[in-house]
């Protein structure tokens, strides 16, 4: 149920970079800072280019509408409450320090690092499946300064508002969590039909979430500068009038457009 660090680096053999220290890739800093300033279609064109296309699920309710982010992944699934499969998962729980089994949402929690995004999976479960609720979540905003996603509920959505993180969520509930067992921690999970990876870089934006791989980052961070810097020259260039919506506004603009981009670029670089 707890992978090692081994089982998590094999798990995500693509990535050459610094690991954190349970084996989960750890995008750089700095590139987290960019890239939560990137939007869907940034990430989405370069992934499916790569051959990932289904890394973007929308649909969410925001605890902060407008916050957006990004974080690395630390992954959990859960799955309806097994009385043998819980003891299990109880033990194994005990061997890693984690006493409480009733309250197993907690050990994901208590395991959260500054710069993670927790990855919830709980089969889209409201009634009895809020994952978090406002003590909770005071838990991952202090830990992570990012927030959560979650296939499932919260509760006290007025406290969670309050956070300085953005919770992204299906939909809320008074309940508590029940009748649920914590099944993996940093392993593959499905949201929303995406697959994700502990390590990936979970994407927060007014649309919805995506999911980057970690060893395409780079190239998300690349494209989000490029595409930035050319939406600031057509932004530009509009309120000038010298160019009209139609110039910009298109896939491919005129040659004298792009000498002019160049031109500029000179001054104002990427």
């Amino acid at each position: 149920m707890l992978p090692s660090y081994e089982e998590i680096v094999a798990l995500t053999p693509l990535w050459e970079g610094e690991r954190s220290v349970d084996g989960r890739p750890r995008v750089p800093d700095d590139d987290l800072e960019v890239l939560a300033g990137a939007t869907a279609e940034h990430a989405w064109s370069v992934l499916d280019h790569a051959g990932y296309p289904r890394q973007y699920v929308g649909g969410w309710v925001q605890s902060r509408p407008g916050r957006p982010f990004a974080g690395r992944a630390l992954t959990c699934g859960f799955v309806p409450f097994r009385p043998d499969h819980n003891e299990a998962v109880v033990r194994n729980g005990r061997e890693h320090g984690f006493t409480e089994g009733g309250r197993q949402n907690t050990w994901v929690i208590e395991s959260l690092g500054a710069g993670d995004c927790l990855v919830a999976d709980i089969f889209g479960k409201i009634f009895n499946g809020t994952v978090v609720g406002d003590n909770l979540g005071t838990a991952v905003a202090t830990r992570t300064g990012v927030g959560a996603v979650i296939d499932g509920g919260v509760r006290d959505l007025t406290g969670l508002r309050e956070l300085d993180a953005n919770f992204y969520f299906r939909d809320t509930d008074p309940s508590p969590i029940r009748e649920v067992v914590l099944n993996t921690v940093n392993a593959a999970v499905t949201i929303g039909g995406a697959t994700v990876l502990p390590g990936d870089v979970v994407l927060g934006t007014e649309l919805g979430v995506t999911f980057i791989p970690p060893h395409l980052v780079a190239a998300v961070v690349q494209e989000s500068k490029k595409t930035a810097h050319r939406d600031r020259f057509g932004k530009l260039r509009i309120s000038e009038r010298i160019y009209t919506t139609t110039e910009i506004d298109t896939g491919t603009w005129a040659e004298h457009i792009e000498a002019d981009y160049a031109d500029w670029t000179r001054v104002n670089p990427i």
